[in-house]
């Protein structure tokens, strides 16, 4: 077999003819298309990533507000409850220390309508005691208790004090005897004698009868008195009661 370099070697030179022609015609254009197309891709790829980022950062802050949110809205919640809660334990409290004020104020007025309606009926008592008393004492009003009563005035006027014996003497023209009953002229001499050595010297006294004293022999002046009598022993026992109440 016989070779044709020539043949050979113009079918070398076709190969790198087309080859040249291929990388200056087709392939640069290809791949510099490849190459476009690869940056493009990756400059997608990168754009994506980016807003897959951006997305995940968004969507991370809106969990975050989210939760946030729902945090706040708890606490809002939280503190409505509490406040709501202390303004019920305020009213509640309120209400039970104007019950308990209404209560309090319920037994002061009960205890003082008692009180009032004690001392009133306790009053009434002890007036109609008193009125007992002045009815009994009156029948008993004898000649025999008079002249006891005279002699404790007699003894009374011997015990004046000094204050009691000068208001005696400035009164002495107007010095009344005043008894239940009328004396008799040997008990007004007894009682002139008497009142005179208060005095020192013989008084003009002036007589009266007065019922009301129940039974007793009493000395009135102006700005003096000389109590004796049941009368005035009843109006010191119903003082005293009405302290006593």
């Amino acid at each position: 077999m016989t070779i044709d370099f020539w043949s050979l070697g113009l079918q070398a030179v076709n190969v790198l003819i087309l080859v040249w022609l291929l990388s200056r015609v087709f392939w640069r254009p290809v791949a510099t298309a490849i190459k476009n197309r690869q940056e493009t891709a990756n400059a997608l790829l990168s754009d994506a990533q980016t807003a897959k980022t951006n997305a995940e950062t968004a969507l991370a802050e809106l969990t975050a507000a989210r939760e946030g949110i729902a945090a706040e809205r708890d606490t809002m919640l939280d503190e409505t409850k509490k406040a709501s809660e202390r303004a019920a334990n305020s009213v509640l409290a309120n209400a039970h220390k104007k019950a308990e004020a209404l209560i309090e104020e319920a037994k002061l007025s009960n205890a003082r309508e008692t009180n009032a309606l004690r001392v009133e009926l306790t009053s009434h008592a002890s007036l109609l005691a008193v009125d007992i008393a002045q009815k009994l004492l009156t029948r008993l009003n004898t000649p025999v208790v008079q002249s006891a009563f005279l002699g404790l005035l007699v003894e009374a006027i011997g015990q004046l004090s000094a204050q009691d014996r000068q208001a005696l003497m400035e009164a002495e023209h107007a010095i009344e005897v005043i008894s239940a009953i009328e004396l008799d002229e040997e008990d007004k001499a007894t009682l002139t004698q008497a009142v005179g050595q208060a005095l020192g010297r013989t008084p003009a006294l002036t007589f009266q009868t007065d019922p009301e004293l129940v039974a007793g022999v009493e000395i009135h002046t102006p700005h003096f008195a000389l109590h004796n009598s049941w009368q005035s022993d009843l109006a010191k026992i119903i003082q005293a009661l009405s302290h006593a109440v």
